[in-house]
């Protein structure tokens, strides 16, 4: 099961107590205090794993617990220190803290940690209160209590370029003939239930990750449809390719589809239309003459400066020119292609 969002409970280890004893030894009269000192509590980390795609894990799991210090003993034995948890997120994923839903840390990358809870420290026991005035103690300390989160861990996927439009216009046949991604695909609205992720391999040096985002339609920032749940992962994108159906039969225009998709994307985050954008007008080998459509389309792409090329996925016609295209895009933006994403 795919899930991008949850909340998660943290609790990291509490110390042990400090042990009160004295040392009673046959011939060692007033042996002096030897009570040990508590184990630390274990603490949770959190470590992104480019071997987890979701975090499913967390849905079935909401709690998760380090062990605790044990405590100390005499004869100045000090106790067990309890062991870490270690939980592994996909690279991509960001924390923020529940309450106040500020990002604390974000997982840009795989291989890095985050220290999410804080084990307890142990007590000490009565041995290290002695000094040469004090040798007798009779204290000692409780171990100190772990630290308790809770957590909102938030999926983005590291791609390079986004493919956004209306359900059904072609995005699951496009990645699937691009990459070696293998979405599903049918002839009905909302096939695409969650993102699906592709490496685009132009030649020996030059390739990138492409995603594809489950359909918008007109309202989808008020929650119609699919809602923007899953636009979350264009965030991190540097180019968005617009893919609009330019088939009579969809009973659609396509340049009122495009500019719907636009007027979604900026209500989610005004800042997305900031990125280098691609038209990618697909099943151009439904237009049976109508060239119409195609040339609106065109005019209506140019005047927000952004390129158009009619594609045919089904037919693998035009995808030559378009990847070329999207590729330009991606060195104007400043993007090293999948090395950010795909291999680090």
């Amino acid at each position: 099961m795919f899930a991008d969002r949850v909340q998660v409970i943290l609790r990291a280890g509490r110390g042990g107590n400090g042990c009160l004893s004295f040392r009673r030894e046959w011939g060692v009269p007033k042996g002096g205090p030897d009570g040990g000192r508590g184990g630390d509590g274990g603490s949770v980390y959190l470590i992104s794993d480019r071997g987890v795609k979701s975090l499913s894990y967390f849905r079935f799991h909401p709690i998760n617990k380090a062990r605790s210090g044990s405590h100390g003993e005499g004869n100045n034995r000090q106790g067990k220190r309890g062991s870490d948890l270690t939980l592994l997120v996909p690279p991509g994923t960001v924390v923020k803290d529940a309450d106040r839903d500020g990002l604390l840390f974000d997982f840009d990358k795989p291989g890095l940690t985050y220290l999410a809870a804080k084990g307890g420290r142990g007590g000490r026991g009565n041995a290290s209160f002695a000094s040469a005035t004090h040798r007798a103690p009779r204290e000692c300390e409780p171990g100190k209590p772990g630290e308790d989160k809770k957590l909102i861990l938030e999926l983005k996927l590291i791609a390079d370029v986004g493919l956004v439009g209306f359900p059904n216009v072609g995005k699951s046949t496009l990645i699937s003939r691009v990459s070696s991604a293998k979405p599903v695909i049918a002839d009905y609205p909302f096939t695409t239930l969650i993102p699906n992720l592709g490496v685009v391999d132009l030649d020996e040096e030059r390739s990138f990750v492409v995603a594809d985002i489950p359909g918008l339609i007109g309202g989808a920032h008020l929650g119609h449809g699919l809602g923007v749940r899953f636009l979350r992962h264009v965030e991190r994108t540097r180019v968005l390719v617009h893919v609009v159906d330019l088939s009579p039969h969809s009973g659609r225009d396509p340049v009122d589809d495009l500019r719907v998709v636009r007027a979604e994307l900026e209500a989610f985050q005004p800042g997305l239309l900031g990125r280098k954008q691609v038209v990618a007008a697909n099943k151009s080998d439904l237009l049976a003459g109508d060239s119409g459509r195609l040339s609106r389309l065109r005019r209506f792409a140019a005047g927000l400066g952004m390129p158009c090329l009619a594609i045919s996925a089904l037919k693998k016609t035009g995808l030559k020119a378009l990847l070329s295209e999207i590729w330009k895009a991606l060195e104007s933006a400043g993007s090293p292609g999948a090395g950010e994403g795909a291999e680090e």
